[in-house]
C-alpha cells in the first residue's frame, strides 16, 4: 500500500463529511506497523491488540487536537507508545508480586500461537521485559526498528544524549540477563 498523502489526510480529517473515510484509511495503513511497535513494548499478542484498539480510540477522540505540526504518523506513534507504557504501568500496579510475570514470559511466548521465534528470541523478550519502561522503549526502537536517535528524540521529546545513555544501559542489562539465563 502506498503511503497516504499527509496533507490530503489532514484536509480530509478536518472535513466532517470525509472524516470517517479518512480515518478508516489511516487505520488500514497504520494498524500493522503500530501493532508491531506496541507488541515490542507489551510483548503479547492479546495485550498488543487491546492497546492498538485504545490507540485508535484515543486518536479518533483527539482528531480535533491534531494541528498538523508533526506528521500524522509521528502523532499516531506517540499515542501508541504512550498507550503501551500506560498499559504497562496499570498492569504493573495490578500485580502485587512484582517480577513473577517476567520469570515465565519465555515459556508463555513459546506457547503463544502468534509468536514465531525460538527459545533464544523468547529469552531476549524476557530480558527486555525486565527493563524499566523508558529503557525498554529506547531499546526496542533502536534494536528492532533501527530508528535513528534524532527520530527517537522527535518522537519521544527527549535529548539524543539521554537516549544514547538509556540504550547503552539497556544493552548492558539485556546482555547480563541473557548470560545469566542461557
Amino acid at each position: 500500500m502506498s503511503p497516504l498523502d499527509n496533507s490530503k489526510e489532514v484536509r480530509q480529517l478536518a472535513s466532517s463529511e470525509e472524516r470517517q473515510k479518512a480515518f478508516l484509511d489511516i487505520v488500514n495503513q497504520y494498524s500493522e506497523p503500530l501493532y508491531w511497535k506496541i507488541r515490542s513494548i507489551v510483548i503479547t499478542h492479546d495485550d498488543a491488540d487491546d492497546v492498538l484498539q485504545n490507540t485508535f480510540l484515543k486518536a479518533w477522540k483527539g482528531l480535533d487536537n491534531f494541528q498538523g505540526k508533526s506528521q500524522l504518523s509521528t502523532w499516531l506513534y506517540r499515542i501508541a507508545i504512550n498507550e503501551a507504557l500506560e498499559y504497562l504501568r496499570r498492569k504493573r500496579s495490578a500485580v502485587v508480586t512484582g517480577g513473577e510475570d517476567t520469570l515465565h514470559l519465555a515459556d508463555s511466548l513459546l506457547a503463544d500461537e502468534y509468536f514465531d521465534g525460538d527459545r533464544g528470541q523468547a529469552l531476549l523478550q524476557e530480558a527486555i521485559a525486565t527493563l524499566p519502561d523508558v529503557q525498554r522503549l529506547v531499546f526496542t526502537l533502536r534494536y528492532f526498528d533501527e530508528m535513528k536517535y534524532s527520530d527517537m528524540s522527535e518522537l519521544l521529546g527527549t535529548s539524543v544524549g539521554a537516549l544514547k545513555a538509556s540504550y547503552h544501559i539497556a544493552v548492558e542489562k539485556v546482555t547480563t540477563y541473557m548470560k545469566q539465563h542461557e
